[in-house]
Order: structure tokens, then C-alpha cells, then sequence
């Protein structure tokens, strides 16, 4: 992608980048860099996680200051339910983050520029390309204007309920203590990860899941926990 082409990426995203580098960066997804990896070195993935934490950061802060009634549960789930990978695809697919994506050729004729995993990794990492290009405060802007919609939806809506925040409710609930989630094994390659997380409750393994995403099989392992608890979601 050349120069002028990013500016394109620029206008629709509404930042202007200092480093170019860092915006193409955060658009070159794992299946690029096999076919071109003089081209591009590196794909996004780690600044899909920095991104992550910022977005968690910014929207749980927005919601703290935002809803002083709201208690620690109902703000989880809410936050959860904003940075979750169906709000986070949303969105990118708002900025028509798809059309920039560096894809691979298998990637690209797979449909990707339209996979949900995709558009919300590829608009974690532009959080996080925000952040070391701009500063926290920068990057907490960006986040909370592009995630508008999804975080207007709480004020209006009664708050979702997300697997993870109902078992630990429920474990807390019953002195049990607080989950806590376990990779098991990754497998696929890196454009088509596959991860399997295991959820444990004071060392007892509660339920496994499975996703594209880890957040995603967190969820499906908190969701096999509850059906086995007998605790409704």
C-alpha cells in the first residue's frame, strides 16, 4: 500500500498518523506476511493485543464515570458486551476497515475482508497503533468515538448478561473463588488459530471452549461451566 494510500486509511479512520509505518502495521494480517514477507516482516497481532487492553481500559473507565448506580457485576458484563467480538467486527465494518486489510491470497478469496475475527483483531491493533503513535489519551479518544454506538446501546438497553461475569458471580457467590481460564492448546496456522482454554474454579476444571479468538473460547469454556453448575445465563 503506498503513502498516498494510507492517507486513504487516514481520512476514513479520522487520525493522522506520525508514523505510517505503525498505521500499515496494524492493517497486515498473519496471512500476508507468508507471501510477502520481505514486504511485511511482521503482521498485526501483537498490536491487536495492546489494542485490546486499551479498549478494555477506556470502555470500563467510560462506564465507571458514566453510571456511578451501576454495580461491579452489571459494569463487567456491560464492558464485555462492548468489547466483545460481534461489537468490535461492528465497528471496524462502520470504518470499512475491511477494504485495507494485507491479506494473503487464500485469505482474501476466503472472504476475509468480511470475517468477524478479522475486521475486530485488524480494529484492536489500530487502537494499539493509536497508542504508540499518539499517547494513551489519543488512543482512549479513538477507542471510545469508534465503539460510540456500541457503548450508547448500554445507556438505553438493559445490560446483557456475558458467561464469564455470570460464573464468576455465581463461583464468588458460593465462596468458591474466581475463575480463572487456561490455554490448552493453539492450533491451525496463524491466519486460521483455532485456541482451546479450559476455565478452572480453585484448580477444579470447570468446562473447555473453543474459538477463533481467546475471548471467544472463554466464553464457550464459561458457558460448558455454567450448563454443568446448573446456573442459567
Amino acid at each position: 500500500m503506498e503513502p498516498q494510500q494510507l492517507k486513504s486509511v487516514e481520512a476514513a479512520i479520522g487520525v493522522r498518523f506520525r508514523d505510517l509505518e505503525l498505521l500499515k502495521l496494524s492493517l497486515i494480517h498473519s496471512s500476508y506476511i507468508n507471501e510477502h514477507p520481505l514486504d511485511a516482516p511482521a503482521s498485526n497481532e501483537r498490536l491487536e493485543y495492546l489494542g485490546d487492553a486499551l479498549l478494555g481500559m477506556a470502555v470500563a473507565n467510560r462506564l465507571y464515570q458514566d453510571h456511578p448506580e451501576m454495580p461491579e457485576g452489571d459494569l463487567t458484563a456491560a464492558r464485555a458486551a462492548i468489547v466483545c467480538g460481534e461489537c468490535l467486527s461492528e465497528a471496524a465494518a462502520d470504518l470499512g476497515l475491511g477494504d485495507f486489510l494485507f491479506l494473503g491470497q487464500g485469505e482474501e478469496q476466503s472472504g476475509g475482508r468480511s470475517k468477524p475475527s478479522n475486521l475486530a483483531a485488524g480494529l484492536e491493533a489500530l487502537v494499539g497503533a493509536v497508542y504508540l503513535d499518539q499517547g494513551y489519551a489519543e488512543a482512549e479518544a479513538f477507542g471510545l468515538r469508534i465503539l460510540k454506538k456500541q457503548i450508547d446501546r448500554i445507556d438505553i438497553q438493559s445490560v446483557p448478561r456475558d458467561a464469564k461475569s455470570t460464573l464468576q458471580e455465581a463461583m464468588q457467590a458460593e465462596g468458591r473463588g474466581t475463575p480463572t481460564y487456561n490455554l490448552l492448546d493453539e492450533t491451525g496456522p496463524g491466519h486460521v488459530r483455532t485456541f482451546t482454554i479450559e476455565v478452572l474454579v480453585a484448580g477444579e476444571s470447570l468446562g473447555e471452549g473453543r474459538g477463533q479468538r481467546k475471548s471467544d473460547a472463554e466464553q464457550e469454556a464459561a458457558k460448558v461451566a455454567l450448563e454443568r453448575l446448573g446456573v442459567i445465563l
